[in-house]
């Protein structure tokens, strides 16, 4: 008998997970958001499928906003809480964005950091 901990460096989630509503891709692609924008508030995700840890402050997580399986790079944050749910194996928990990518890294940032054609959201 064994268990099963998922360890991230990427905080994958959808809008009902808790994808900052704050975050409008259409919004930043004309006028780029700056991390001042974002630099004092704390978010929340939750039920996040599987029992995750994610990387400890000061070390970055890559935020990622997943439209229908499609993957966006928005940038880096720090997870600074986690919950997990062993009987429903979910993790919820509080994130800080620290770097917000422009428009152009948003764009490169797939091809860098994934490479997996079945994810990439922007053509």
């Amino acid at each position: 008998m064994g268990s099963f901990i998922e360890i991230n460096d990427t905080l994958q989630i959808t809008s009902e997970q808790g994808f900052p509503s704050e975050l409008k891709l259409e919004k930043h692609l004309v006028k780029p958001y700056k991390i001042k924008d974002f630099a004092s508030k704390v978010f929340e995700f939750k039920n996040k499928s599987g029992v995750r840890l994610y990387h400890l402050p000061p070390v970055r997580n890559f935020l990622v906003e997943n439209r229908n399986g499609k993957w966006i790079y928005w940038g880096l944050v720090h997870i600074t809480e986690t919950k997990t749910d062993y009987l429903n194996k979910t993790t919820s928990g509080k994130f800080k964005i620290i770097s917000i990518y422009t428009p152009e890294e948003m764009k490169n940032a797939h091809d860098l950091i994934d490479m997996r054609e079945e994810t990439k959201f922007f053509n």
